[in-house]
C-alpha cells in the first residue's frame, strides 16, 4: 500500500518534457518584396537517410521538430520563383532560425549544392547509425514482437542471442531504449517485454560510443526511438495489413490531426504468430504468441516559447514457452507420461509520459519530461509441465523524472540535468518437481524440495545528475561530460562517469577521425533480483553461492574514421576496447524459463566494425557491414544465485562457484558477422532488393554427453554444432524483397511489399543449451506480404 501511495504522489508530480539529442528548424521564406510566401520544402540528409517533404503556411513559415543533430540540405520551390538550395546545420537543441528569401526567376543566383554535401557531418565525434521513416517503412519483415530489434540488430556491432535479445558489442543485457526521451533499461526482448511497434516509430538513432552523459545505468548500447511524427496540417494517418509464413497475421493503423496549434495523434496494432519465440528444437513446439497496443498522444504550442506534449501507452504480448523433445514428448523420460508440457507467459504494461519545454531566450532553453508506467510478467505452467512446473507472477511500477536545460553560448552548447527513477518491484514465484528421481535424465540434485515459494517487494531508487558539452572548434568538434550515479537496491552505490569523444575534419580529404572514452557504470538487470539475493533460496540445495548482484564498472574506448568515396559513398570504420568490472551475465533457475543477474569478476571485450553505405546512387541504395569481436570473461564468479553442482563447500561452510575458474568466451564472442542489402529501383514505382547475413557462430559450454544431447534436442539440431569445439556452426541466411506502389495521389498512396527469408532453408542455430544460456533456433525459409495505405 504505501508503494502504491508513492508511485501515486510521485506520478502526481511529474513536470513534462521534450525529445533529446534533437533540435528544431524554423523557417521562414520570403518574396522578394519582403511579403511571405507559401513554398514546397525539402529537407534531406543523405548521413541520416533522412527525406522530407513539407510546405509552409500563408504566413510563410514552417517549424520542423525532432531533427537529429546534423547537417541538412534545404531545398525551397515556388512557382515563377528561383529555388533555393543550401546546407544547414542542427547542432543545438535551441530551435534554429532560417529566413529564406526568393528572387524572381529571372534575377535568381541558385546555390550549387553537390549530393555529396551531407554524406558527412564534420561535427559527428563518434560513428552514429540513424534509421529514419523511409528506412522502418521499407525494412524486410519481422515475426511480431521484435520488429524494433530487427531494425536495431541490422547495425554493425550488435547480435541477436536467444529470443530476439540484444546484444551490443558483447554486452549481456545492457541495452537502452530512450522512447521520446524517457529511458527504458528493462529488457525488451520478446520473451522478457511488451513491444514497441516499429511502425510506430519514426526515426531510430543508435550509439554504441561516445554516449552522451546524460544516458546512464545501461550502456552496452543505447537506442532513441521518436515516436512523434511531423506535424502537418489536416486529418492525415497509415493503415498496414501484413502476413505470412507460420500463421503469421498482423495489422497497424495511426493517424494524426492537427488544427492551429494542436495535434492529436493515435495508432493501435495487433499480431499473432505461431513462431514467437526462438524454439529450441527445429520442429518449433508451442510457440503461438500474440500482442497488441494502444497509444495516444497530444502536443500543444502554447506561445511560440511554450510546448506541451502528452502521451499514453498500452503494450501487451502473450505467448507459449517453446518445448524440448523431453517435455513434448514426457514417454521418452517416462514411460507413463502423457501430457505434454505448455508454459504460458505473459507481459503487460501502460505508461504515460508527459513533456514541457520553454523558451528562456534565444540561448536558453528548459526540458522537464516525467513518465510512469506500470509494467507485469507473468508465467503459468500445465500438469504435464517437466522437469518442474513454475508459476511466476511480478510486476514493477514507475516513476520517472528528468529536468535539463539546454545552453548555446559561442562556441558551446551547454546541457545540465538531474535525473530520478524510481521502481517499485514486486516479485512472486513458486514451483513444483515434476520429474521423477528415477527418471534418466533428473536433472535435480538429491534433497532438492519438491516445492518451493517466494514473495518479496523492494523499492529500486536511483538518482543522477550530469553535465555535458559540446564544443565547435574550426575542424574539431569535442563532446565533453560528467556523470553522477547513485544506485541503491540490494546494494548503496555512488560512481561518477567521464565522457569525452572528439573528432576531426579534413575537408580536402573527405575525412572525419574520431576518438571517445566513456566510463560506464551500469546497474544489474532487476529481473527476478528479489529471488535470487533473498535467504530462503538455501532452502533449494544444500550447497548454495549467493552474492550480491553490484553494478559493473567499465572503460569503453574507440577510435575510427569516417570518409565519404566518390561523393556517393560513406564508409565507417572503428575499433574498440571494452574493459568491465563486475561483468553482469543471466543465469536461469532450476530449468525454468526463470532467469536471474549473476556477475564475473572482470570481461575484456574488443573488435572492429566497417560498414560501406550507398544512400542512393542512380537507381540502387543499400550497405555492407562486416563485425570482428573478441570477447573473455574471467572467474570467479562476483554476484549471484548457485546451486548444487555449480557450488562447493569446505568444512567450515564456506562456499565458492565449482571449477570455475581462469576465463571462458563471452556468450556473444562471434568472431565474424557480415550483412548485406542492396536495392534496386526499377521503375518509379516498382523496386528489388537483395539481402543476405553470415555469422561465423557463437560459443557454448554443453555440460551433458551426446547422448543426452540427441535425445533433448535430436540429431538435426546436432548437426549444426561442433561439440568438440564448442562452437556453434556458422549461420547464413539470405533473402528476397520486392515493393510496388500501387496507387498514388497527392498524399494517398497504396504500396505492396513480399519479402522472402531465409531463401536458402539453413537450419540457423543462434544458441545451444549451456551453463549459462539456452537453445535457440532462427527461422527457416519464410514468406511474408505487406499492404501500407497512407492518406
Amino acid at each position: 500500500m504505501r508503494a502504491w501511495l508513492h508511485f501515486v504522489l510521485l506520478l502526481l508530480a511529474l513536470p513534462l518534457s521534450a525529445q533529446s539529442n534533437a533540435g528544431e528548424l524554423r523557417l521562414k521564406v520570403l518574396g522578394p518584396d519582403g511579403l511571405p510566401l507559401k513554398a514546397s520544402v525539402d529537407l534531406s540528409s543523405d548521413a541520416l537517410q533522412f527525406l522530407r517533404s513539407y510546405s509552409t503556411d500563408d504566413t510563410g513559415q514552417l517549424a520542423v521538430h525532432n531533427l537529429s543533430f546534423g547537417r541538412y540540405r534545404l531545398q525551397v520551390r515556388r512557382e515563377s520563383f528561383s529555388p533555393y538550395d543550401g546546407l544547414i546545420e542542427i547542432s543545438s537543441a535551441l530551435p534554429t532560425d532560417y529566413v529564406i528569401k526568393l528572387n524572381i526567376a529571372a534575377l535568381s543566383t541558385a546555390i550549387n549544392v553537390r549530393a555529396a554535401s551531407t554524406l558527412l557531418d564534420p561535427e559527428r565525434t563518434t560513428a552514429i547509425n540513424h534509421l529514419d521513416s523511409k528506412a522502418i517503412a521499407d525494412r524486410p519483415a519481422s515475426l511480431p514482437g521484435r520488429s524494433l530489434p530487427d531494425l536495431v540488430n541490422s547495425q554493425p556491432g550488435w547480435l541477436f542471442e536467444g529470443n530476439a535479445v540484444l546484444h551490443p558489442r558483447g554486452s549481456e543485457y545492457q541495452t537502452q531504449f530512450v522512447v521520446d526521451g524517457i529511458p527504458l533499461t528493462d529488457n525488451r526482448s520478446p520473451g522478457l517485454g511488451p513491444e514497441l511497434e516499429a511502425d510506430d516509430a519514426d526515426s531510430l538513432t543508435i550509439y554504441t560510443a561516445g554516449i552522451p552523459a546524460e544516458y546512464g545505468r545501461k550502456l552496452g548500447g543505447v537506442v532513441e526511438v521518436n515516436t512523434l511524427r511531423d506535424i502537418q496540417p489536416g486529418l492525415h494517418g497509415q493503415a498496414i495489413l501484413s502476413g505470412g509464413s507460420f500463421d503469421t497475421a498482423g495489422a497497424f493503423a495511426g493517424i494524426q490531426d492537427s488544427w492551429g496549434h494542436n495535434t492529436l495523434g493515435a495508432s493501435a496494432s495487433g499480431n499473432m504468430t505461431a513462431r514467437y519465440l526462438n524454439p529450441v528444437v527445429p520442429e518449433n513446439y508451442t510457440n503461438r504468441g500474440t500482442t497488441g497496443s494502444f497509444a495516444l498522444s497530444y502536443d500543444r504550442d502554447v506561445t511560440t516559447k511554450d510546448r506541451l506534449t502528452f502521451s499514453v501507452r498500452h503494450e501487451l504480448s502473450r505467448y507459449e514457452i517453446p518445448n524440448q523433445l523431453l517435455q513434448q514428448f514426457p514417454q521418452l523420460q517416462d514411460p507413463a507420461g502423457t501430457i505434454p508440457q505448455l508454459q504460458t507467459a505473459g507481459n503487460f504494461e501502460t505508461m504515460g509520459i508527459a513533456s514541457y519545454q520553454h523558451i528562456f531566450s534565444p540561448n536558453v532553453l528548459i526540458n522537464l519530461r516525467g513518465m510512469g508506467r506500470d509494467t507485469n510478467a507473468n508465467l503459468n505452467s500445465n500438469s504435464g509441465a517437466w522437469p518442474i512446473a513454475a508459476i511466476l507472477q511480478n510486476d514493477f511500477k514507475e516513476a520517472y523524472f528528468n529536468g535539463a536545460i539546454s545552453i548555446h553560448h559561442g562556441r558551446h552548447e551547454f546541457k545540465a540535468g538531474l535525473e530520478s527513477d524510481n521502481l517499485f518491484l514486486s516479485e512472486n514465484f513458486s514451483d513444483l518437481i515434476t520429474a521423477n528421481p528415477n527418471d534418466p535424465f533428473y536433472p535435480f540434485d538429491p534433497g532438492t524440495p519438491a516445492t518451493f515459494a517466494f514473495t518479496g517487494t523492494r523499492p529500486d531508487l536511483e538518482q543522477s545528475a550530469y553535465l555535458q558539452d559540446l564544443i565547435h572548434l574550426g575542424k574539431w568538434t569535442v563532446n565533453a561530460g560528467l556523470r553522477w550515479d547513485h544506485y541503491q537496491l540490494v546494494v548503496n552505490e555512488n560512481a561518477v562517469s567521464p565522457r569525452l569523444s572528439v573528432a576531426r575534419y579534413f575537408p580536402s580529404a573527405n575525412l572525419i577521425v574520431h576518438a571517445s572514452y566513456d566510463r560506464v557504470f551500469q546497474t544489474p538487470s532487476f529481473e527476478n533480483i528479489l529471488l535470487a539475493s533473498s535467504p530462503r533460496v538455501i532452502s533449494l540445495n544444500e550447497s548454495v553461492l549467493r552474492l550480491p548482484v553490484e553494478p559493473s564498472h567499465g572503460n569503453y574506448f574507440e577510435v575510427g574514421a569516417t570518409k565519404s568515396l566518390l561523393g556517393q559513398m560513406r564508409f565507417d570504420a572503428n575499433y574498440f576496447r571494452r574493459y568491465v568490472n563486475n561483468f553482469a551475465d543471466d543465469d536461469q533457475i532450476l530449468n525454468t524459463a526463470v532467469s536471474f543477474p549473476i556477475a564475473f569478476r572482470r570481461a575484456i571485450i574488443y573488435g572492429a566494425e566497417g560498414k560501406l553505405e550507398l544512400p542512393h546512387w542512380n537507381r540502387f541504395s543499400g550497405f555492407l557491414s562486416y563485425s570482428y569481436i573478441v570477447g573473455k570473461v574471467w572467474f570467479p564468479v562476483t554476484g549471484g544465485l548457485f546451486l548444487g553442482d555449480e557450488v562447493t563447500c569446505n568444512n567450515s561452510g564456506i562456499c565458492a562457484a565449482a571449477q570455475l575458474t581462469g576465463h571462458f568466451p563471452d556468450s556473444q564472442d562471434q568472431r565474424h558477422t557480415a550483412r548485406a542489402r542492396i536495392r534496386y529501383q526499377l521503375t518509379p514505382r516498382v523496386w528489388f532488393a537483395a539481402g543476405a547475413e553470415y555469422g561465423s557462430g557463437l560459443p557454448f559450454e554443453f555440460a551433458g554427453n551426446l547422448n543426452q544431447a540427441v535425445t533433448e534436442y535430436g540429431q538435426q539440431m546436432l548437426n549444426r554444432i561442433n561439440l568438440a569445439e564448442g562452437r556453434i556452426r556458422p549461420t547464413l541466411s539470405i533473402d528476397l524483397s520486392a515493393g510496388a506502389e500501387l496507387y498514388k495521389k497527392e498524399k494517398r498512396s497504396l504500396r505492396l511489399q513480399a519479402d522472402g527469408q531465409n531463401l536458402n532453408n539453413r537450419l540457423n542455430v543462434l544458441d545451444f543449451a549451456g551453463l549459462f544460456s539456452a537453445a535457440a533456433i532462427a527461422p527457416p525459409r519464410s514468406y511474408f506480404l505487406r499492404l501500407s495505405a497512407t492518406f
